[in-house]
C-alpha cells in the first residue's frame, strides 16, 4: 500500500476470544486482519488497517456485536474500539515490531522473511510471514505443537505427519523441513489451504507436502487409509469429542495425538474423553485461556 494517512482500527481481546474478534473485524471490512499475542499479560490485539475512517454504522454494528459475545459468555476482556488515524509513513513497518524470529527446542527458527537474522548450524529454519491465515508458530497453542514436534522427531526413524486445520501450514511445513515424510495437511478454509501452498513453496517443501481443502468429518481416499506417526488437531472442542474415532483411527501404534486451542473450562473433559480411549496424557501446556496437551497411543 502507498504511504498515506491510514486508519487503525483495533480492539484488544483475550486470547479466548481471537478468532471471533478477527472473523467480526474482517467480515465487517472486507479483508484481512492481524492479530498479536502478549504471552506475559495473556492478552491479544486485533487490528484492521483502513484507507478511510470507518463509517459510524460500521463502528456501531461492531459495539452491538462485542455485547451480542459478552451476552453469550465469551471472554472478551476489555474489548475497547479503538480507531486512529495513523501518519503518512511505511505502516507495514508496524508488523515487523511483532513479528520476531521465534525458536524451537534449540532445533527450529520461525522468522518472517524481513529478518536478517542468521540461523545456528544445524538449525531448521522455516521463514513465514503474517497474513490472513492463523498461524506464524507464535500463538501459544502453535507453538506447543512445534516443540512437540521437534521433541518426537528422531533422526534416521521414518515418521508420517498428518495436519488437521492446517490454517497457514507451518505445523506441515515445520513437519517436512524437520524430515517427516509423508506430510498431509488440511483444512476447511480453501483461502488456508492457498496460503499453505504459497507458503511450502516460499520454504522450497512442496513436494513434500500434500494439502487438502476438507472436513473432519468428511476427509476420505487413500491418504486417509493410512496411519500417521504424529497427528496435530487445532479444533474446537466439539469436533474434537466427534471426532476423537476417526483421529484414532488415522493414528499409529505407539504414535503421538497433539490436540491444541483448547479453552480452559474445556480441557479437563477431553483430556478423560481421550484417555477413555486408551491414550496416555503425555505432556500438557497452559497459556492464559488456552490448553494443550499431547496423548501418546502406548
Amino acid at each position: 500500500m502507498k504511504a498515506g494517512p491510514l486508519w487503525r482500527v483495533a480492539i484488544q481481546t483475550t486470547p479466548e476470544a481471537e478468532e471471533q474478534v478477527s472473523e467480526l473485524l474482517s467480515a465487517t471490512f472486507g479483508q484481512p486482519v492481524s492479530s498479536y499475542t502478549e504471552l506475559r499479560s495473556s492478552t491479544t490485539r486485533v487490528e484492521a488497517y483502513l484507507s478511510a475512517r470507518p463509517a459510524r454504522i460500521q463502528s456501531e454494528q461492531i459495539r452491538k456485536v462485542l455485547t451480542q459475545f459478552r451476552a453469550q459468555g465469551l471472554n472478551l476482556g476489555t474489548s475497547s474500539l479503538r480507531i486512529r488515524r495513523l501518519p503518512p509513513k511505511n505502516w507495514a513497518e508496524s508488523w515487523k515490531r511483532h513479528f520476531q524470529p521465534l525458536e524451537i527446542g534449540g532445533k527450529l527458527l520461525l522468522k518472517p522473511s524481513w529478518s536478517r537474522r542468521k540461523s545456528a548450524r544445524g538449525r531448521i529454519v522455516v521463514v513465514l510471514d503474517p497474513g490472513l491465515s492463523f498461524g506464524t508458530g507464535h500463538h501459544p497453542t502453535t507453538a506447543f505443537c512445534l516443540e512437540q514436534l521437534v521433541k518426537f522427531r528422531r533422526a534416521g526413524l521414518a515418521q508420517s505427519f498428518l495436519d488437521v486445520g492446517t490454517g497457514s501450514g507451518v505445523l506441515a511445513i515445520a513437519a517436512a523441513r524437520l524430515g517427516f515424510r509423508p506430510v498431509i495437511g488440511f483444512d476447511l478454509d480453501p483461502e488456508a489451504i492457498r496460503s499453505a501452498r504459497a507458503n511450502a513453496r516460499r520454504n522450497h517443501v512442496s513436494r513434500y507436502i500434500q494439502f487438502y481443502e476438507g472436513d473432519v468429518a468428511k476427509v476420505g481416499g487413500r491418504r486417509f487409509q493410512r496411519k500417521y506417526s504424529m497427528i496435530c488437531a487445532n479444533l474446537t472442542a466439539d469436533l474434537l469429542t466427534a471426532h476423537r474415532d476417526r483421529l484414532l483411527r488415522w493414528l499409529e501404534p505407539r504414535g503421538l495425538l497433539v490436540l491444541a486451542g483448547i479453552l480452559k473450562k474445556e480441557f479437563g473433559s477431553i483430556c478423560r474423553h481421550y484417555q477413555d480411549s486408551g491414550l496416555r496424557l503425555a505432556a500438557f501446556r497452559r497459556r492464559g485461556e488456552w490448553h494443550s496437551g499431547s496423548f501418546r497411543a502406548d
